[in-house]
């Protein structure tokens, strides 16, 4: 299978696009056609996650024996979570769902990932004969820069730098990065947000002064972002695995739809959805839920991506972002798979920071619904859900299921089950927590953890207890205009450990 770029680029093998992450033409990849034979999922309610995860990647690899394929994920998958299904569906309220994704080493759903991918792009570098160093490089607006430091911890032949918005993330996230153990490891805060990260990191990319610097020491980049592939595709594992456990329970009927409500940022976790779709899964609406930063919302609800608005951080920080990487190939899709399309819609937003659909091609994001809620929306769904059911959201799950029942009471939603992806374990936030249970105000956040376990008995995770007594590594905070010199810097550190 080859994979080519939203923006026209020539295509390129599967190996090539896991290990160079960004199109040289700026554009991401995507499969050149989606797979065809697909199995039928309803058949595989008894294969373990590795297993199902191996039958999905074989969709996309084909190249890849599916042995191989098997090995990777059971590399990945054993030993890495502490639920013995990876992830757990859990009703809540009547034909109302939780898919917990939280339950990896970092307590979040980018684990699902970005367990997976440091084994894919080992992988395609053995593919492709490569011996030099891969230098990841990484944006974070939470809990993408953790994940991806413990995928990639130690990893031979690899090094990782992680860049995070020093005033963008909570107190914990910031010290699950700043903690992190690791010779291959580097991490740093920046004076700005997820967007300027992020587009520094694209810059860069399609820098070739810098990319012949790094080439000149023996390191090539790649990036552990859902700009690439390998991130992308093992998320659409999550959806299927969703579909049979309500399948294995009587809590779906085979061939009934059910709608999925994911809180959204970066649109790498709902366009998994949208491919498990394209590959069967009977998913109904996909519901797009959105803080303050409703750029998406808007676009769901309009035709237009505008932004030119304000930048809010709120209490949900992994979605608080503006420029959303992976609309790029949702957008190829709504066009027609039409690259030049997608190329001149992308100049406008980089240029004019708006386009707008027509008529004609708004019909293609019909499978989506949006939505979006406020800080203090966030807080009251919180509390309610604790109240009545004993079940305390992050605050990102929250935001969606705060949409859905604003979609519900405005008869938006079609009726049948939902399901919201849950993305985080609720104590990453413990701010939003304490807000949320009207509980005093702490600075110091392992306190607060201890206030929320107190007040509600759900058990705070052994690997937060432990950070509390670990030292800090990583402070390093630099203007958004320093950002290459850090690089430039990871770089030349290469070379120094290669000469020992």
């Amino acid at each position: 299978m080859k994979y080519v770029s939203t923006r026209g680029a020539a295509g390129v093998t599967a190996a090539e696009a896991l290990v160079y992450g960004l199109a040289a033409d700026g554009g991401l990849y995507v499969p050149e056609s989606m797979p065809q034979q697909v199995p039928d999922w309803a058949t595989m309610c008894d294969l373990t996650y590795p297993e199902l995860a191996a039958e999905v990647l074989r969709l996309f690899f084909p190249e890849w024996s599916q042995e191989r394929c098997l090995e990777i994920c059971r590399r990945a998958y054993t030993g890495t979570f502490c639920a013995q299904g990876i992830v757990r569906v859990r009703e809540v309220g009547a034909q109302r769902y939780f898919t917990e994704l939280y339950y990896g080493r970092t307590l979040a759903f980018k684990d699902l990932a970005l367990s997976v991918f440091p084994h894919l792009l080992q992988a395609a570098k053995e593919d492709l004969g490569m011996t030099g160093t891969t230098l990841i490089l990484t944006a974070t607006s939470g809990d993408t820069g953790k994940a991806a430091l413990e995928g990639f911890r130690d990893v031979p032949g690899t090094e990782i730098l992680v860049f995070y918005p020093e005033h963008g993330v909570s107190s914990m996230q910031r010290a699950q990065m700043r903690t992190q153990p690791g010779d291959n490891v580097h991490v740093c805060g920046i004076e700005g947000n997820f967007d300027d990260a992020q587009s520094f990191l694209k810059d860069v990319f399609e820098s070739p002064e810098l990319r012949a610097y790094a080439a000149a020491q023996g390191v090539h980049f790649s990036s552990a972002n859902s700009i690439n592939i390998g991130r992308l595709l093992p998320q659409i594992v999550y959806y299927i695995r969703t579909y049979t456990e309500l399948l294995k329970h009587g809590d779906l009927a085979r061939g009934e739809t059910f709608h999925a409500a994911v809180p959204t940022g970066n649109f790498g976790n709902i366009l998994a959805g949208y491919f498990a779709k394209r590959l069967g899964v009977p998913i109904g609406r996909l519901v797009c839920a959105s803080n303050a930063n409703h750029v998406l919302a808007d676009f769901f609800a309009t035709g237009t991506y505008d932004r030119r608005r304000e930048f809010a951080a709120t209490l949900s920080p992994s979605m608080d972002i503006l420029i959303s990487s992976n609309f790029e190939r949702f957008l190829y899709y709504v066009l027609g798979e039409d690259a030049a399309k997608t190329a001149e819609y992308m100049r406008r937003l980089k240029e004019d920071s708006v386009f707008t659909l027509c008529e004609e091609e708004r019909a293609g994001i019909t499978d989506f619904l949006g939505g979006w809620q406020d800080d203090a929306a966030t807080l009251t769904t919180m509390r309610e859900m604790y109240g009545r059911y004993g079940y305390l959201p992050d605050p990102h799950t929250a935001v969606a299921i705060g949409v859905v029942r604003e979609l519900q009471e405005a008869a938006k939603l079609p009726e049948g089950p939902v399901v919201i992806m849950a993305t985080a374990n609720p104590y990453k936030f413990p701010d939003a927590l304490a807000e949320a249970l009207e509980l005093p105000r702490k600075d110091n956040p392992y306190e607060m953890m201890w206030e929320v376990a107190n007040t509600t008995n759900l058990p705070i995770p052994t690997s937060f207890l432990q950070m509390e007594h670990e030292p800090v590594r990583f402070d390093e905070v630099v203007a958004k205009e320093d950002m290459e010199r850090v690089v430039r810097r990871c770089i030349d550190g290469v070379k120094e450990k290669r000469n020992g």
